[in-house]
């Protein structure tokens, strides 16, 4: 999963100045096609055990590069498309176009799980393929700019940064030594430490190259700069959602109502249909008025709604009854929505043509890094609320059963991020901790209570309770910095393709002077 979203957040801007570049339209074919391929890779996997393993990671990285390819290209298309009073719309019902495909693969892949882990995979090769031929045959190219040259210097040490920090958080979240993360250990420190300083370098670079991979010019525009902040603290305090929603439904809520293990995939996906729904409601309503009135005002308020969401599922209990947890996700999933789509259109509308591919891989960059960086945020932060209390609550659940203490102990020092993927995959780890000569000796009920599907998910409900706490403290914090950002972009704007003068423009966030669009959009291309 994060060599999927790594690759994405490593690789938009440089394929989004490509796109700029040799053309949008030929960038997003060769994206489609790229993806599909490595789709039908990935099903036909005929290896097993780690073999298989590594060669799934090694395809999804790839995978990764054809999305990429995508999503640099995308909005820039769609921008280029469509008349200024209609880009929100448009780029809303692109918006939930995609939450809706993510919904229906959750289903799907439910579905088809049971039959076969490959077929998930095979999904994507016949929609990739109908996408692909689609494209090829129905869009047009729009003039491009020929006359640039590739910033190698600061692709290399932007994506080796990027990538150093994120093996970073990759590894911090698991055991080391004796310890419940990896935090302190020496490949972390020293990939952070390597990751800013290469990212410090990449900054300096991009100052002095005459053309340069990242814009930094375009920080110069209100709109653009307070977009991106804004969509990458959103991206921190919602990225690590989708992760603890699925772990609490698969490996707590579900098993704890009776659900079979080969069933909750489905079911998980089924229970979080009214997020989609919520996406679907606001997403091109949202866009569609914000063409008319700015971004501003929907980006604020769906800012504000998702941190009062947040507070709303700190309230919701463990085991908890479905209503309330449905009208908490369909709240959540509505102001993410209402921010979305108009923060998106805000930042296109803000730039030239000739920068939206960049300006369009700028975006996504922050997006896709607040969400890997959410992550592993999400994951320290649940992790160390669960260390709270998971020894104490293991210890004394299981001489409860009858379990001898020493034992017992041996078998809570289970690590924390252990018990968390032990919860998701469905299966009770106590059953092979305590093993058969400890089980052996237990009454016949204790000994099925310990090896039910319901004992362990009922024994980590509290531990994860007081982590899931304290992520949504953390995710309301960052939906609130998302806010003030939204506040901070200004007003209605939209850059005019146009080096006159057209006089004063309402809420601009400021004034319209040809030296500045000259200085700003312009340097060394004019």
């Amino acid at each position: 999963m994060t060599g999927y979203m790594l690759m994405m957040a490593v690789l938009v801007v440089a394929f989004g100045r490509l796109g700029d570049m040799y053309g949008r339209l030929k960038m997003f074919n060769f994206g489609f096609a790229t993806f599909t391929f490595f789709s039908l890779l990935l099903t036909i996997t005929w290896m097993h055990g780690s073999a298989a393993a590594i060669w799934l990671i090694v395809m999804r990285i790839f995978q990764g590069v054809g999305a990429a390819f995508l999503v640099a290209n995308s909005a820039a298309i769609l921008t280029d498309a469509f008349p200024e009073h209609q880009r929100g719309m448009a780029l809303g019902i692109n918006g939930i176009s995609g939450i809706a495909g993510s919904f229906i693969g959750l289903v799907l892949g439910g579905l088809l799980a049971p039959i076969s882990w490959r077929l998930i995979f095979l999904v994507s090769v016949p929609v990739g393929l109908a996408g692909t031929l689609w494209s090829i045959v129905n869009l047009r190219e729009l003039p491009f700019v020929q006359d640039r040259k590739i910033d190698w210097a600061g692709n290399v040490t932007f994506a080796t940064g990027l990538v150093a920090l994120m093996v970073a958080v990759t590894y911090g979240i698991q055991p080391y030594g004796g310890h419940t993360m990896g935090w302190t250990s020496p490949l972390v420190v020293s990939c952070f430490a390597g990751g800013v300083v290469l990212l410090i370098a990449f900054v300096v670079i991009e100052r002095r190259s005459p053309d340069p991979m990242f814009h930094l010019a375009l920080f110069k525009i209100r709109p653009f700069t307070g977009g991106t902040a804004s969509v990458f603290l959103a991206s921190i305090a919602r990225g690590g959602l989708m992760f603890t929603l699925i772990i609490w439904l698969q490996g707590i809520w579900l098993p704890l109502h009776g659900y079979n293990f080969e069933s909750t995939p489905l079911w998980a996906g089924l229970a979080m249909l009214p997020l989609t729904l919520g996406f679907l409601a606001s997403g091109p309503v949202s866009g569609f008025l914000s063409d008319r009135f700015g971004p501003r005002p929907f980006t604020v308020f769906g800012m504000l709604l998702s941190a009062f969401s947040f507070f709303l599922l700190e309230l919701v209990p463990v085991n908890f009854s479905y209503p309330w947890f449905a009208a908490v996700l369909f709240l959540s999933a509505i102001g993410m929505g209402t921010f979305a789509s108009p923060n998106r259109a805000g930042i296109m509308n803000a730039l030239p043509h000739q920068h939206r591919g960049v300006g369009g891989g700028m975006y996504a960059t922050f997006q896709n890094s607040g969400q890997v960086f959410s992550i592993g945020i999400y994951f320290t932060l649940i992790i160390v609320g669960i260390s709270v209390s998971l020894h104490t609550d293991l210890v004394a659940g299981l001489v409860h059963q009858g379990v001898p203490l020493a034992d017992a102990t041996r078998a809570s020092h289970l690590p924390a991020v252990s018990t968390l993927f032990a919860s998701l995959l469905g299966y009770n780890p106590i059953e092979h901790l305590l093993g058969p000569h400890v089980l052996g000796h237990l009454a016949p009920a204790a000994h099925a209570t310990v090896v039910s599907r319901g004992f362990f998910p009922s024994i980590i409900s509290g531990a994860f309770h007081n982590g899931l706490r304290m992520v949504c403290d953390f995710s309301i914090i960052c939906c609130l910095g998302g806010a003030a950002a939204s506040v901070l972009r200004g007003g209605k704007f939209i850059y005019q393709e146009t080096y006159e003068d057209p006089g004063p423009v309402a809420d601009a966030p400021f004034p319209r002077d040809p030296a500045i669009d000259v200085e700003v959009f312009l340097e060394g291309d004019l």
